[in-house]
């Protein structure tokens, strides 16, 4: 079994950088601190199979392993600052040596391995990044355990790997290009690739939700194109970042998670829309809304928007917090509004 760590995926999630490709300074000069590691200890030590594993040393696997208590191999040794670089050339080493590389990380580091391995050995993210469009990913890190211990039962599939830019996100702009097809396990707990809809919905959507508020309560906007049409008619709002509103204006616009617990009072909503495709309400592009900040507002003054056309393409709906105590608070049934006063209830696992 291959394992890699990208240590510094999903840093800039938190704190509101939408991605930490070539950003590494600022994140850390806003705050953020890496993920990565407490993902890749939740997926091993949720393995019940007795699995070797081959790996990095150091932060990009080794401290890992040895803390889930896994024995390992470590076949490539890392320097100081690891690079992309590092993840290329350990996925090189990796490829001849396993018969899977699960990869810790986003939609970067698919593409680095992906860059160095192709379709000659099947990949499987455990998902830590900010930007993950391509279809490589498990649901959850638990979920990625999960097909791990049921690999020798799967068959495998081809999925698309999308090369974000995370430049042209800063801007408000989604550019992805497909870089080519993974070979990963077919399994119901890989996600999708990200899917975009538009419809009238989303203007009868926005004026119910803009009737309904309440000048004293504090108004968590996540992104993306549904609640965009709450953030137009309100102010100049950022489209895929988290926005603040209260009493009618957008008091922060682009928020990370600390910016959010700043104005975070006794009464506050979450407004989100599930990622199209996947159905993720929580854990994929809006990592400022963190699992403490969830728990605070609390499950019932969550509202949850979406076009028809959008829910029709999805089963359930599902979070991934990185605290599984929150991913249970949420879990059961909720209300997602798809029209003016218009509901319909769905199932969050």
């Amino acid at each position: 079994m291959g394992f890699i760590i990208n240590p510094i995926a999903g840093m800039g999630g938190k704190v509101g950088l939408k991605g930490t490709d070539g950003n590494l300074e600022e994140a850390i000069k806003r705050g953020a601190r890496p993920i990565a590691i407490e993902r890749a200890i939740e997926f091993l030590s949720n393995i019940k199979k007795d699995y070797e594993f081959i790996t990095c040393s150091s932060e990009m696997g080794e401290n890992a392993i040895l803390k889930s208590g896994k024995k390992l191999s470590v076949v490539y040794k890392t320097g100081g600052k690891t690079t992309a670089e590092d993840t290329k050339k350990s996925a090189k080493i990796i490829s001849e040596l396993a018969d899977i590389i699960v990869f810790v990380g986003g939609d970067g580091t698919a593409k680095d391995i992906y860059e160095v391995v192709g379709s000659s050995i099947p990949i499987l993210g455990v998902p830590s990044g900010v930007k993950m469009y391509s279809g490589v990913f498990a649901l959850t890190p638990r979920d990625a355990a999960e097909i791990i211990d049921e690999i020798d039962e799967l068959n495998f599939e081809e999925r698309e790997i999308f090369d974000i830019d995370e430049d042209a996100i800063r801007e408000e702009k989604i550019i992805k290009k497909m870089v080519g097809y993974a070979i990963v396990p077919s399994h119901k707990k890989i996600q999708c690739g990200k899917e975009t809809y538009y419809g009238d919905d989303k203007e009868e959507i926005a004026s119910w939700v803009i009737e309904e508020m309440n000048n004293e309560i504090l108004y968590i906007i996540g992104g993306g194109s549904t609640t965009w049409e709450i953030k137009k008619r309100i102010g100049n709002g950022s489209f895929l970042g988290i926005d603040l509103i209260k009493n009618g204006k957008i008091i922060f616009k682009d928020a990370g998670e600390e910016d959010i617990k700043r104005f975070l009072g006794e009464k506050a909503k979450i407004v989100i829309s599930p990622l199209g495709g996947q159905g993720f309400i929580f854990g994929r592009g809006n990592q400022p809304i963190s699992a403490e900040i969830i728990k605070k507002v609390g499950k019932e003054n969550i509202i949850v928007v979406s076009t028809k056309e959008k829910l029709d393409k999805i089963d359930y709906l599902k979070v991934d917090t990185g605290s599984e105590e929150v991913n249970e608070m949420l879990r059961g049934f909720i209300p997602v509004y798809i029209g003016y006063k218009e509901k319909k209830i769905m199932r969050v696992i």
